[in-house]
């Protein structure tokens, strides 16, 4: 990355930490776009990697609310997800990957405003675990379906069971990602470069999350995925 692209999206980076810190979920939303157009060659290695720390952070901040069993259902799905995802970005181009990227995101952002309130079943659960395990897989975007099943419950149990199954999931695809040799140092270097930004994000979400209007920022990610998303889509 040159020096502007790094200042650039190192900004994203540290907004979208400060929104998932805060709400569970949105870094992925935010930040697959603009590496998709700025820096196409990092995702979608460098993404998952950037979210290993971000959500260990918050898993361990919030994990006296993490909902076990539901983790459980939702992590079965994403393992069959993950390999449908894989036999995907084997087949695909980059060109394509960036147009599927934000097709999802779009979707995605879009399905968030408009879903009803509902209480999750099982089915639904491992059904939105299967759908981040292609997504995350192929795009690095993977919060969307479990935000959408987890949006109406309690927001420090969002933001728990989120980032664990985030964790476990990100784990799993960059091991299948690295066993089809789709990784390379290249990734990790743009991810390390990105860290620090990470780091100032959670942080600063760290007292935010009992103070900030979780309408305000659900809103916030929206609107910004839609306007990237439709950017990506078109470029791509």
């Amino acid at each position: 990355m040159t020096a502007t692209t790094w200042a650039l999206v190192s900004t994203v980076v540290l907004i979208a930490a400060f929104v998932q810190g805060s709400t569970g979920f949105g870094f992925a939303l935010i930040v697959a776009p603009m590496l998709g157009l700025f820096a196409p060659a990092l995702m979608p290695v460098s993404l998952l990697l950037l979210m290993l720390p971000l959500n260990f952070l918050v898993a361990w901040r919030e994990r006296g609310a993490l909902d076990i069993r539901n983790s459980l259902w939702i992590t079965l799905g994403r393992i069959f997800g993950t390999v449908g995802g894989m036999s995907l970005i084997l087949v695909m181009s980059t060109g394509q990957l960036n147009a599927v990227t934000g097709a999802v995101t779009i979707t995605a952002a879009v399905l968030t405003l408009l879903l009803p309130v509902f209480r999750p079943n099982r089915r639904a659960l491992a059904g939105a675990g299967f759908v981040t395990g292609v997504t995350e897989t192929t795009t690095g975007i993977g919060g969307p379906p479990l935000a959408l099943v987890y949006q109406h419950q309690p927001a420090a149990a969002m933001r728990s069971t989120l980032a664990t199954c985030f964790l476990i999931g990100e784990l799993l695809s960059l091991a299948m990602l690295w066993a089809a040799d789709q990784t390379n140092w290249q990734h990790a270097v743009g991810a390390m470069q990105l860290v620090p930004a990470l780091l100032v994000g959670v942080m600063a979400s760290k007292s935010s999350h009992v103070h900030l209007s979780p309408k305000f920022l659900r809103y916030f990610v929206v609107a910004f995925s839609i306007t990237s998303g439709t950017v990506l889509l078109i470029r791509s």
